[in-house]
């Protein structure tokens, strides 16, 4: 392939109250905000030297309009273009200036439906690492995965490992052997991508790193003091998957965000995918915590890159059930 995608650099979420969202992830968790407009609040963690990694986009309902990836140079835009339209997908160009910050964008939708991104070119942003007297909140230092709720595990794996270039960290396998859930990667961690057995597709969640473990506890803190105790949805707890710990939240439009920290690098191309079995106890929570069944039940819906609709759900090909062990 003659093109090379980064890592994933931004989520575009619909939230219907933009002061309850700014409430939330700003004064609560610790976003840095980039800036505002009437329509728009552009978000950034600590570590991050661009404009935003995160946009609260003002809509009637909660949804996901997009989900960028950041490339190494303007000519892969061209290039992924051509894969697309090999593939026959569903494409959209957003010309420079259209987007606030932002480049121009190839706007696609992928083997699963979802609204993919891609662009090279983003406005930079002070580093605030050392601007210690701005550390708030959780202090998210990063935006760090997405994981995405998809009909077909094994077709969304095959595309972006073998026409994406993304590789294999972990993966989980049923009982007969077939792909329930895997994590890919572009960036040198575990993962960029996640994609799970479910109805989809949607977006199950967004994940930001923290600088440590403890940072998780002192979110929990911060959260309940100002009364977000009930948008702690599962956790703090350690995934046996990828070793991070982890704490998931639900956003005033119910968007799940997990705070993680703690995995590990995946550097070498030689590196063997972990397998995990879907009934592993150790697998979702290493210390065997119960999730709740909205964690497997709900996510967010995703729109069409054109028509800016609710994509249609399918049901997922294998079982959707959730992992003996939790019971």
């Amino acid at each position: 392939m003659n093109f090379s995608i980064i890592r994933v650099a931004r989520t575009i979420l619909n939230v219907t109250d933009l002061d309850k969202s700014r409430a939330f992830y700003v004064d609560a968790l610790g976003f840095i905000e980039t800036e505002r407009t009437n329509a728009h609040i552009y978000l950034r963690g600590l570590e991050e030297a661009h404009h935003h990694s995160l946009i609260l986009q003002k809509a009637e309902k909660p949804s996901v309009e997009a989900i960028g990836y950041k490339v190494e140079k303007e000519e892969d835009l061209i290039e992924l273009e051509t894969l697309f339209k090999s593939k026959g997908m569903k494409m959209k160009w957003m010309a420079e200036g259209t987007q606030h910050a932002l480049g121009r964008a190839l706007r696609v939708q992928d083997i699963s439906g979802l609204p993919m991104e891609f662009f090279c070119k983003m406005d930079k942003a002070e580093r605030l690492l050392q601007r210690f007297d701005l550390h708030k909140g959780s202090r998210v230092q990063r935006i760090d995965h997405v994981n995405c709720s998809v009909a077909n595990v094994q077709m969304a794996h095959d595309f972006y490992v073998k026409e994406l270039g993304f590789a294999c960290s972990e993966d989980t396998v049923d009982e007969a052997g077939h792909l329930w859930a895997t994590w890919l990667h572009r960036k040198q961690t575990v993962h960029d991508q996640a994609f799970m057995n479910g109805v989809g597709p949607k977006l199950h969640h967004i994940g930001f790193w923290l600088p440590d473990p403890l940072a998780l506890i002192h979110a929990c803190d911060v959260l309940a003091s100002l009364g977000y105790a009930q948008s702690i949805e599962r956790g703090p707890g350690r995934h046996g998957l990828s070793n991070a710990f982890f704490l998931y939240l639900r956003d005033p439009d119910g968007h799940r965000i997990e705070l993680y920290n703690g995995d590990y690098l995946t550097s070498d191309p030689d590196n063997e995918p972990i397998h995990w079995d879907l009934d592993d106890p150790r697998r979702q929570t290493f210390w065997g915590a119960k999730a709740p069944d909205s964690w497997f039940d709900e996510a967010s819906v995703v729109l069409d890159i054109i028509t800016r609709e609710e994509v249609p759900l399918e049901d997922p090909i294998l079982e959707k059930k959730k992992p003996e062990f939790m019971i």
